[in-house]
Order: structure tokens, then C-alpha cells, then sequence
């Protein structure tokens, strides 16, 4: 089934091309020139969305999100309301004559931070930039986040600290004495091996 153009709420700026068909864009939310998103996202009342982020397909953005440049969000990620992404590990105000040259050009100061499909993101939390979070991996409420996330890890408090394992719905993961677990919603198994999970086919 093909998705309708894109809706944009009368009081939201977007000044992007970039624009995925089906895409809702609700009031008071602005998408700078430059910014990309794909199609079927919710991008919730006042969200940001800077020149240079990348945002897929199928991505729910709930309100007061910020999604910066350097930021890249992957296919089917949840961000919970008020939760804030970063790109520069030592910010200084740019107008502020000793930092000059370090700000002359993105390279001397944006750093990438990757969500990967799947994950989801709980209000509040802190993404501070460089780090990637897995397919699947689940932020809890109020975490900050200031190391990679292991796909499928559920992870909490500041700093974010592993607490489990969570499926692709969502739910909790035990797993037995081989090393496997079903996910009790979907009925989905998983492995757990040397510290990583995976989906079994």
C-alpha cells in the first residue's frame, strides 16, 4: 500500500526536501535545510531535527526530542519524549575567540553517535554522542548513555549500566542453562554467547 504524501502540522517549520511520504510532522516541531527523514515516521510537538541528522524509515520521535547533526537513527527507533542527543564531546560557545579554529569546519568537533534499528530510547534519557546503540537495545527512562550498547541489552541509570536482555518486542529475556530464551510475546528464540545476543532464525 502506498503512503500518502507527507502531513506537516500549520505550525511546524520544515524547511527540509528530505521528507519521507507518509511522514507526520506535528505543532510547533522545526526541520532545518539539510535534515533528512524517511517515510512513516511521527515526529512529535516541538521536536528538532538539525541539518545533517538522519532519521529512517518507520521512526517515532515523541515531543521535545532533539536530534542533531552527526546523529543517524536507524530503521524502526523509538525516541521517548524529551530525550536529548549530543555531537560535540568538549562544547564550547564557537563565538568564543579561542576555539576558532576547532569549530572552522564540523570535522574539528562533530562526533557521530548511531542508533540502529530497532532500539528504543525512554524519556529523558541522555545520548552522549560517539556511541552506538544497538538493533533492538532498549535505554531505560533518565539514563545517560556514554558507552556503546550492545544490541538487545536493556540498560539503565547514570551512567547506563546493563541490567538484561530485552526481544525485538520488547519484553524481557531469561535465558536458560544453553543459552537460549523465548520471548513470550512473539514466541521469538534467542541465544546468548560470549556476551552477545542474537535472533535464531
Amino acid at each position: 500500500m502506498k503512503s500518502p504524501p507527507p502531513f506537516q502540522h500549520p505550525t511546524a517549520l520544515v524547511e527540509s526536501e528530505s521528507v519521507g511520504a507518509g511522514t507526520r510532522i506535528w505543532a510547533f516541531a522545526h526541520v532545518l535545510k539539510g535534515a533528512k527523514i524517511g517515510r512513516d515516521c511521527n515526529v512529535g510537538d516541538h521536536a528538532f531535527v538539525e541539518g545533517g541528522a538522519r532519521v529512517g524509515n518507520r521512526v517515532t520521535l515523541k515531543n521535545g526530542v532533539a536530534v542533531w547533526d552527526g546523529v543517524r537513527l536507524g530503521d524502526d527507533v523509538f525516541v521517548g519524549p524529551f530525550a536529548v542527543f549530543t555531537n560535540d564531546r568538549a562544547p564550547r560557545s564557537p563565538r568564543f575567540e579561542g576555539v576558532h579554529l576547532r569549530y572552522a569546519s564540523p570535522e574539528g568537533w562533530r562526533v557521530e553517535t548511531r542508533v540502529e534499528r530497532g532500539a528504543s530510547i525512554g524519556a529523558n534519557a541522555t545520548i552522549v554522542c560517539g556511541v552506538t546503540i544497538g538493533r533492538f537495545a532498549m535505554v531505560a527512562a533518565g539514563a545517560v548513555v556514554t558507552r556503546d550498547v550492545p544490541a538487545y541489552a536493556l540498560v539503565a541509570g547514570v551512567p547506563a549500566r546493563p541490567l538484561g536482555w530485552v526481544s525485538q518486542s520488547g519484553i524481557r529475556l531469561a535465558f536458560d542453562e544453553t543459552g537460549l530464551a523465548v520471548c513470550e510475546s512473539s514466541g521469538q528464540q534467542y541465544r546468548l554467547k560470549k556476551g552477545k545476543v542474537t535472533y535464531v532464525e
